[in-house]
């Protein structure tokens, strides 16, 4: 039997109208209306696209939004100032830095920059260090949507051997914290697999939940899975081009052969990608009402 989709795309629309009603609700109980920048620098094609889709979806919510694309040659200490800036101004809730950055700006030290209250990646070292203790104000964007996908498709956390393959800042390490938690949505074992795994796939097979992003096409195959896991699939790796000149992508696990495996598993494209956006809108609600001191 063939698995369940879990939708991303269907979650991310219920999610995002939820957010739409809140912030309506906040501006009209309390005058407050979530403010959102996104800093970009230069113009990577990809980086436009990102940037553009989260300044959409944040005016579609009703946010107060501005998009600050800056020159490719912006100095590191101009783009630390810029960011000081919004740090003070008491409209913007949020502050995206849209990365990667060019190579002659420290990617560290800007992000370091940031009011760890108006960190709406979840980057800042304060952060991560209170996501580690179960404290987090904000939850990384993307590892917040896969939990959010696994909670809201039924999937049982509690308990559950959970298999993260992939161990980094952005993906692999937070969604790990997070499952690892004594918290609703979590109470996970947790284990952690990357490059220098030995048998990688005596560690996937033994996965409930079983997590993808390792940054390689099709790098989980059906032999790796066991009957019945959930499989979430972080990647998106572009394979070439489909006759009409788009981009045809595929994710880090072997969707055709798993999908005969899993008792669920979520597509690429239409499976994480929704709501990693939809994440940093439901942060920039979030830090609005810290700021204005509501619940």
């Amino acid at each position: 039997m063939s698995a369940k989709i879990i939708s991303g795309t269907e979650i991310a629309k219920q999610i995002r109208e939820e957010l739409q009603r809140e912030a309506a609700d906040l501006k009209s109980k309390h005058n407050l209306v979530p403010g959102l920048v996104t800093i970009l620098v230069g113009e990577d094609p990809a980086s436009v696209s990102y940037v553009t889709a989260k300044q959409k979806t944040s005016k579609d919510l009703g946010f107060y939004s501005i998009q600050d694309t800056q020159p490719p040659d912006i100095t590191e200490d101009k783009l630390i100032t810029l960011i000081e800036q919004y740090n003070r101004d008491p409209k913007i809730h949020g502050i995206l830095v849209q990365l990667p950055l060019p190579k002659h700006i420290n990617e560290t030290r800007v992000l370091y920059a940031m009011d760890p209250k108006k960190d709406v990646d979840a980057f800042h070292p304060f952060n991560v260090g209170k996501l580690m203790i179960g404290e987090a104000d904000f939850y990384p964007c993307t590892p917040h949507g896969i939990q959010q996908l696994l909670v809201r498709s039924g999937v049982k956390i509690e308990g559950a051997e959970v298999v993260v393959v992939g161990r980094s800042n952005i993906v692999g390490k937070p969604i790990a914290m997070m499952l690892v938690q004594k918290q609703s949505g979590a109470n996970a074992t947790v284990t952690i697999c990357h490059t220098k795994t030995r048998d990688m796939a005596a560690h996937t097979r033994t996965a409930d939940i079983l997590i993808v992003a390792a940054g390689k096409p099709k790098a989980v195959t059906a032999d790796m899975v066991k009957e019945g896991a959930v499989v979430i699939d972080v990647g998106v790796n572009r394979i070439g081009m489909t006759a009409e000149g788009k981009a045809k992508l595929c994710g880090d696990v072997d969707f055709e052969g798993v999908k005969e495996k899993a008792s669920a598993i979520t597509p690429v494209p239409g499976g994480v990608g929704p709501m990693t956006i939809t994440m940093l809108m439901m942060n920039t609600i979030k830090a609005a009402k810290v700021s204005a001191g509501l619940k």
